[in-house]
């Protein structure tokens, strides 16, 4: 069968690829020790409820409800399973999960072999995994299986006329908790209808992120009681704009966390730039109050620096698409992002609530900005809607729980 035979081949490339990348030698270290893992860590009297994760933005939206269980459900254990090395490298170490690892590649004998081990009671599968052999196996165990947050469109393989072995894993699902109307009507089409329609659960995640937000004193003092830029997750196209009008406006300064964070990066972040600045893991009491720019060459903080703007960019719409803008949209700030946002939903109700606004040059933001600093109603109304699009839309994780039978 097709799938089987690329999933094989994916395989392959992961164990050719291992000695000369970190990522693949990392997903390899976790692949081979996973089954001694789990039978090192499972209890053999607790039943587990597993969640898998493709990656951290995934687990960062399902991580709502694994710890709405836990409080709620607190004699039944947590697996957490990722697919990329992003995701696992960063929450082996969650506390919300009794254990963690990697989920082995979806050939029929690691399936087997994975759910014979852990045996969950029940198995929850966040917004785009659909690893065929893994739901068939569950559904044929008769394990009930879930889609949280999961979003539907028109050109995935599902609803092509060549998509019948993808459609038929949908019907592996006891039940798919998707994010919008659009979507139960195209599974509708398809004839899957145990479809409920309950938003998106990183709102709940996002909210839950402002209230465990960091404070950070280092950034206060760089801040100054300063209108402040945060650009979060930034690419180099949007750097080249965002920097160029720092550069003439003295009166703002400029927070960046970069997406990637390496050092060729970030000499070429401070070659742009004509004003001081500080690197954050360099930075202290005294040098933090001179410098106009403060670059966050560290992971882990962008989510509570975003409370210390007045405007966000988020980083990505200038390639393949945006990053998180719900988590600089809760602190009640505008959002700007690049004109690759039409696959992102939130981007796009963003813009539909005056909280959000979408440049595609250097001229757009400037005349953007320019307006943002000379109108405060203008700017505080669009953070206002920015923060209101976001609470509105809260609840999802409550609707989940309230249909799954425990």
């Amino acid at each position: 069968m097709l799938y089987d035979l690329a999933i094989a081949i994916y395989d392959i490339l992961v164990h050719l690829a291992a000695p000369f990348s970190r990522k693949p030698r990392k997903m390899m270290k976790g692949h081979w020790v996973v089954y001694e893992l789990l039978r090192q860590q499972l209890e053999k009297d607790v039943r587990y409820i597993w969640f898998h994760a493709a990656s951290l933005g995934e687990f960062e939206q399902g991580r709502p409800l694994i710890e709405k269980i836990r409080a709620k459900y607190p004699d039944y254990g947590i697996l957490l399973t990722f697919f990329s090395p992003s995701g696992y490298e960063v929450r082996k170490h969650y506390r919300g999960a009794d254990v963690v690892c990697y989920l082995p590649f979806d050939k029929p004998r690691n399936v087997k072999k994975f759910l014979d081990i852990v045996n969950p009671c029940m198995a929850f599968f966040i917004k785009y995994e659909f690893w065929k052999n893994y739901l068939d196996e569950l559904h044929k165990r008769r394990i009930p299986v879930y889609s949280i947050s999961s979003i539907f469109r028109r050109g995935q393989v599902f609803f092509k006329w060549y998509g019948g072995t993808y459609r038929h894993v949908l019907r592996d699902f006891d039940h798919l908790f998707v994010q919008n109307e659009r979507s139960k009507r195209y599974l509708a089409k398809i004839g899957i209808g145990r479809v409920t329609v309950v938003g998106d659960t990183r709102f709940d995640r996002v909210l839950q992120i402002r209230e465990e937000a960091k404070h950070l004193p280092l950034v206060e003092l760089f801040k100054n009681n300063t209108m402040t830029f945060v650009a979060g997750s930034s690419w180099q196209p949007d750097e080249d704009l965002f920097i160029e009008y720092f550069n003439q406006h003295p009166e703002v300064k400029l927070i960046i966390a970069p997406h990637v964070i390496d050092e060729n990066h970030l000499v070429e972040i401070i070659r742009k730039l004509k004003r001081p600045y500080v690197r954050y893991t360099r930075a202290d009491e005294k040098n933090v109050r001179k410098a106009d720019c403060l670059i966050i060459d560290c992971f882990g903080l962008l989510s509570s620096i975003y409370r210390y703007g007045e405007i966000a960019y988020i980083g990505g719409g200038f390639g393949v698409g945006i990053h998180n803008t719900l988590e600089a949209a809760v602190y009640g700030i505008p959002v700007i992002f690049g004109p690759k946002y039409q696959k992102f939903q939130e981007a796009i109700q963003l813009l539909e609530a005056k909280g959000a606004f979408s440049v595609k040059d250097y001229e757009e933001l400037k005349t953007l900005l320019d307006r943002m600093l000379a109108d405060e109603v203008f700017l505080r109304e669009s953070g206002m809607n920015a923060s209101n699009y976001v609470t509105s839309n809260a609840g999802a994780t409550d609707k989940i729980m309230s249909m799954i039978n425990f």
